[in-house]
């Protein structure tokens, strides 16, 4: 994944580059679409060696285009191609005629789409619908997806499986589920967001030799968290470095018989790097978390004269693991929702925001699609069905810096949001997000300032769950990924 580049575009965004690429400076159109169909030729051999029954599944516009050209170059090198057409190809116009007439210039035969596949093929191209989709697949598209994915062969796709949208990565009706995705000129969003984890398999990207200067006027949708971000974050210590340099700490949370998330949230941010870490918890499990993590420093805090002294010490407050919504939450909530402290808030701390909606500058608020939701007072499938939308809107109506999670974790910014790629469904499961409340607290602690923190810490969060979870992602727990934090902040 990090061999991909950090911008991602919209297909907008992608359609300006193609079409600077091809006007203003005179590449031809045909030429972006012969290197495309031989970048795709080049990673199907070598991510499937042994293939040599390939069948090409072609529709309408270039995508259709660029399945014929990848028919074409590779029935020269030898391998066995059907081409299926969903669209009759003679009524094909622009590059995507050229495609098709190059190919049956050099004997090529296609056949109409049937209703069937090749039983016999072993390699399966789908160049049926591309990024620009934008209504639910249907009819014959719909029972081609079907056939793809009831195929026992791999499935390449070009550009983007078909029925993803290009830019949310919402599924429009159906949706063929690729093993490798060859995209254009620029990564899209929809490949990283939504659904489209469930379809695209490994993301590679050809950029067709297009200068990073033709791409200069366009503005990315997102910026993907690399391991350049993690190194300019992350820099070395010096020798002379002690623990009052790397910020105190301050988790709230923990409501009565709920220790165990600022326990997680808490050595989270040890693990993490933090200087010094405080826990202001429910008086009535303070001893057990010094018990069990004799590094952290745990306070028993009844009420506001308790929290008060606490919060004079700190740099930054992690609030909210564990918080419920007791009498005792509300009064917590009401001292620190003025603060004039960095904060990272979650869980319980989302939903009495929600009751009391406030902005605040300096706070990082990480919500989950369900809370996310409630801030927004909107459906769970909204936030969803157009996750950089839910972004924007969080931001605007609460300030600060916003970490919508999920499956492809977004980052608000007052540039190009950040998009996180790391991660995997084993994570899942409670107390995750307990873990990365303090991992981007210690990042602030550590003199990041909250935007940045929160982008490093969401990816520092989705490496160390991916180092944990192998590949056995079933069973993954929280604690899991408290081993693993210390190798992925020292990069």
């Amino acid at each position: 994944m990090d061999s991909l580049p950090a911008n991602i575009y919209s297909v907008a965004a992608v359609r300006e580059i193609d079409r600077t690429t091809i006007e203003d400076h005179g590449v031809p159109g045909y030429t972006l679409m012969t290197r495309a169909g031989a970048a795709a030729v080049g990673a199907a051999h070598e991510r499937f060696p042994g293939a040599r029954r390939w069948q090409v599944i072609c529709g309408a516009g270039n995508n259709g285009g660029d399945g014929y050209v990848v028919a074409r170059l590779a029935a020269q090198q030898g391998i066995a191609v059907s081409v299926l057409a969903l669209v009759d190809p003679h009524k094909l116009a622009g590059d995507a005629a050229t495609a098709f007439s190059d190919f049956a210039a050099e004997g090529g035969v296609v056949l109409p789409w049937s209703g069937e596949l090749d039983a016999a093929a072993d390699l399966l191209v789908d160049g049926i619908l591309g990024s620009g989709l934008e209504r639910e697949v249907g009819g014959e598209f719909a029972k081609a997806v079907a056939a793809i994915n009831a195929h026992a062969a791999p499935v390449l796709a070009l550009d983007i499986p078909t029925g993803i949208n290009g830019d949310t990565g919402q599924v429009l009706g159906c949706a063929v589920r690729a093993d490798l995705t060859m995209t254009f000129v620029g990564l899209k969003t929809g490949l990283f967001l939504g659904e489209a984890a469930e379809y695209c398999g490994e993301i590679r990207l050809a950029d067709l030799e297009i200068p990073e200067s033709y791409r200069s006027h366009v503005e990315p949708a997102l910026r993907r968290i690399d391991d350049a971000l993690l190194a300019q974050a992350l820099p070395r210590r010096r020798r002379t470095d002690h623990k009052g340099d790397f910020g105190h700490v301050l988790v709230i949370g923990g409501g009565e018989g709920m220790p165990g998330a600022v326990r997680l949230a808490g050595e989270a941010a040890l693990r993490t790097g933090a200087g010094l870490v405080s826990v202001a918890t429910h008086p009535s499990h303070a001893a057990m978390l010094v018990a069990s993590r004799p590094e952290l420093m745990s306070h028993a805090v009844a009420g506001l004269a308790d929290l008060e002294p606490l919060l004079k010490k700190a740099d930054v407050v992690a609030f909210g693991p564990g918080l419920g919504r007791s009498e005792w939450a509300r009064d917590l909530y009401s001292c620190v929702a003025g603060l004039d402290l960095p904060a990272v808030w979650d869980a319980d701390a989302l939903n009495l925001l929600a009751e009391d909606p406030q902005q605040a500058d300096g706070r990082v608020i990480t919500p989950h699609p369900g809370e996310a939701a409630r801030l927004l007072g909107c459906a769970t499938a909204d936030v969803q069905a157009d996750r950089t939308a839910a972004l924007a809107a969080l931001a605007e109506k609460y300030g600060g810096t916003v970490v919508l999670k999920g499956a492809g974790t977004l980052v608000s910014s007052d540039a190009v949001p950040f998009g996180c790629m790391a991660g995997n469904p084993g994570m899942g499961s409670p107390g995750m997000g307990d873990v990365l409340t303090g991992v981007i607290a210690a990042l602030i602690g550590q003199g990041l300032v909250p935007e940045f923190a929160a982008a490093v810490g969401v990816e520092v969060h989705a490496r160390a769950g991916d180092r944990a979870a192998g590949a056995d992602e079933r069973g993954l727990i929280a604690s899991d990924l408290l081993a693993e934090l210390r190798a992925v902040v020292n990069p």
